[in-house]
């Protein structure tokens, strides 16, 4: 199975995702389908009707202090360039009194909107760009829901030299706010599936199990056997 590899980093103490508002609310507002294909100023009003205040103390409260650099994710899918992410950055940046990062971008399209996990998992968005070595980073994305997207930025930004802090999105399932991997759950999926499924996964996604997200090694361990998830995988190939 040919998939672009990705530079995932050991987890460590990474801390839980801020989710700043509810699904459904969000994708029903009035500006969510034209800021999803492009509209900047759909995408400014968007991110501006739910970063109220509170959310502002969350994130200032994950920071800690750190003046670290705010890099949204800068996706290309298929009706467009999604400009969700890049708003709710300047956003951020503005009520914090941060920089934003824009010089890494998403070099290949996935088509992970309305995409099975396998989907999601099979085609994994692959970043490129400079990292600041020495430097803070805040990931910003507009949803989340494997974190696989999040985890690959964390990742080359990290095997580059840079620190990141944590990850805010605009919105996402609360299950899927935890990153870090869970030791229990990575037991679990090694007993189940054994080390001939990780080491074919090391040789095809370019890191082993302990790289997983905690809802990604979840969604694997819901698979009968290794057979099946290589057989999910491969259907969910373009």
């Amino acid at each position: 199975m040919n998939v672009p590899k990705v530079p995932r980093v050991p987890w460590g103490e990474f801390p839980d995702t801020v989710i700043v508002t509810d699904e459904r609310a969000f994708k029903s507002h009035a500006a969510y389908d034209a800021a999803k294909t492009g509209d900047v100023a759909a995408a400014t009003e968007l991110a501006a009707a739910f970063t109220a205040e509170p959310v502002i103390e969350r994130v200032r409260g994950l920071l800690a202090g750190r003046q670290a650099l705010i890099a949204p994710v800068h996706a290309f899918e298929d009706q467009g360039i999604n400009r969700i992410p890049a708003a709710f950055g300047e956003l951020l940046a503005h009520r914090l009194g941060l920089e934003v990062f824009e010089d890494i971008v998403q070099a290949n399209v996935v088509s992970h909107t309305h995409a099975s996990g396998w989907g999601r998992i099979a085609r994994p968005p692959v970043f490129e760009g400079p990292v600041h070595s020495g430097r803070d980073y805040l990931l910003v994305d507009d949803f989340i829901g494997q974190g696989g997207t999040l985890a690959n930025l964390r990742g080359l930004l990290e095997s580059g030299g840079g620190r990141v802090s944590g990850a805010v999105t605009l919105t996402g399932r609360d299950y899927s706010a935890k990153l870090a991997l869970n030791p229990e759950t990575l037991r679990f999926l090694r007993e189940k599936h054994g080390p001939d499924l990780e080491n074919w996964w090391d040789k095809t996604f370019g890191y082993a199990f302990d790289r997983l997200t905690e809802s990604e090694a979840r969604y694997l361990l819901r698979a009968e056997n290794a057979d099946t998830i290589r057989a999910r995988l491969l259907e969910a190939r373009p």
